[in-house]
């Protein structure tokens, strides 16, 4: 099978799996928004802070698709198994702070994000129910990863299908048919979400019996792989922190313009969503390619994977933005029916219509770099783009500040893709040429030690282990 062809096996599932995630925000703020402006913005307040929450510990998908895929192409079942182990435990324990930690969380949360007084009650009504899925959600992160990097794309898009299915008629029922509003759109989440990762588990147990045995604290014996391990998905924490705090900032600073302002934004980054979900397709298949590839030691077929993947997904992003330039009324006046938001809207649609072409970059990195297991690199062009960022706002907000918000994020993944793109250029790139040619040597001397090492990109030869 061609690499092309290998692209487009993955990623068309993984395009309808991640459009499927958006469509569940995109009900919930629908069913919201014929409430009121009011309603509208606390579930898309409580909405977010759990996106912000669970994208923090994002580390859990993409350090185990990375590390996974590598596995995979080394044919080394013991390290495939090991890293869901120690995915999943992780994930158990942190669930566990959360749920504890769920009164000061929650407060601190509405603080850190600005809720209006008028707005509290709900957001934290949302955010005390919707707590008890951590365990389920983290879950389906570590399990979704695995599969990822075993290079199944279909169980992660029957699981994703079910649980929005789901989700998306319970919600319906709560809040039209029983009238729970905020609570109800949060306690189909939970049910959905544990229902997922209830599904995860069989279609493990189904699909790959050989990796469900023998799990046991031996995969936490050995120390270098440990190292490696934490070390990896260190770096992601920090690089989600800081993408997390980017939207943060961005909502915070919404909600602090005003009722109508956040309910505009809340709106158009639902737009954002469905366009970055869809373009994340290709970028979770270059996760997968790369990785495998870069596993077998073939470079070839990763510079095939990496030019492809990024041809790909320019091509969706600029339908995106075809389809979001012709349409943009229509999808704004879907969102809410309050004339007053639908009017303001107009003046700042055009920055969700640009998003696709301008962010499409920074995502398709993102694959890349995950499948490269360049943790550091990720770790360091996160922290330049976000400073960036930052100096981008504060330097302009003055003149029209949420024309400059906008103007602001919109800057920050571009020049993110931008930085990304010249990192891999003129240090990973020339990091792997050396790493495969001192593997060819390596090999023709028998050596089975590792073949590379270095401040960037670890990769060990596990086929021996």
């Amino acid at each position: 099978m061609t690499v092309n062809r290998e692209i487009i096996r993955l990623a068309i599932p993984n395009i309808i799996s991640n459009v499927s995630v958006p469509l569940l925000s995109t009900v919930d703020t629908i069913l919201m928004g014929q409430l009121s402006a009011l309603h509208l913005g606390a579930v898309g307040l409580g909405s977010m802070i759990f996106n912000f929450i669970y994208w923090n510990f994002g580390f859990l998908r993409m350090g185990t698709t990375g590390i996974t895929a590598q596995a995979f192409g080394a044919e080394n079942s013991k390290a495939i198994r090991n890293t869901l182990v120690r995915s999943l435990a992780i994930a158990l324990l942190i669930s566990s702070i959360l749920i504890l930690a769920q009164g000061p969380l929650g407060r601190m949360s509405a603080q850190v994000m600005q809720v209006d007084g008028s707005q509290l009650d709900m957001v934290l009504t949302y955010f005390n129910v919707r707590i008890w899925a951590a365990p389920a959600s983290l879950g389906i992160y570590v399990m979704m990863g695995w599969f990822f990097g075993m290079q199944n794309a279909i169980y992660p898009l029957v699981v994703t299908i079910l649980i929005n299915v789901v989700n998306i008629v319970l919600s319906y029922l709560f809040i039209i048919h029983m009238g729970m509003e905020i609570s109800g759109v949060a306690w189909s989440t939970v049910i959905a979400q544990y229902l997922g990762l209830f599904t995860c588990f069989l279609l493990l147990a189904k699909k790959y019996p050989e990796h469900t045995a023998g799990w046991s604290r031996k995969a936490f014996e050995n120390l270098e792989e440990l190292k490696r391990f934490f070390q990896i998905n260190s770096d992601l924490f920090i690089r989600t922190v800081c993408l997390t705090f980017a939207f943060g900032f961005f909502y915070s600073q919404s909600s602090a313009a005003g009722e109508t302002i956040l309910a505009i934004n809340v709106i158009l980054l639902q737009m954002v969503n469905w366009a970055s979900y869809g373009i994340d397709g290709f970028a979770y298949a270059a996760e997968s390619l790369v990785g495998k590839y870069f596993g077998k030691k073939d470079p070839s077929n990763v510079r095939k994977s990496i030019n492809l993947s990024l041809w790909w997904g320019f091509a969706l992003a600029a339908l995106f933005t075809l389809v979001y330039g012709v349409f943009a009324q229509e999808i704004t006046n879907l969102f809410s029916t309050d004339l007053a938001v639908n009017a303001a809207s107009v003046e700042f649609v055009w920055y969700a219509i640009l998003f696709p072409l301008v962010g499409f970059l920074c995502y398709i990195w993102d694959g890349i770099y995950i499948g490269l297991t360049a943790s550091k690199a990720m770790r360091n062009t996160m922290l330049i783009s976000l400073a960036f960022y930052l100096l981008f706002y504060y330097g302009l907000r003055d003149q029209a500040p949420n024309h400059f918000l906008w103007i602001a994020m919109l800057a920050f993944i571009l020049f993110r893709g931008v930085i990304q793109s010249l990192w891999y250029r003129y240090s990973l790139a020339k990091s792997m040429k050396a790493a495969f040619l001192r593997e060819d040597t390596l090999q023709g001397q028998g050596s089975g030690r590792p073949f590379f090492t270095d401040d960037t990109i670890e990769v060990k030869d596990n086929r021996r282990s």
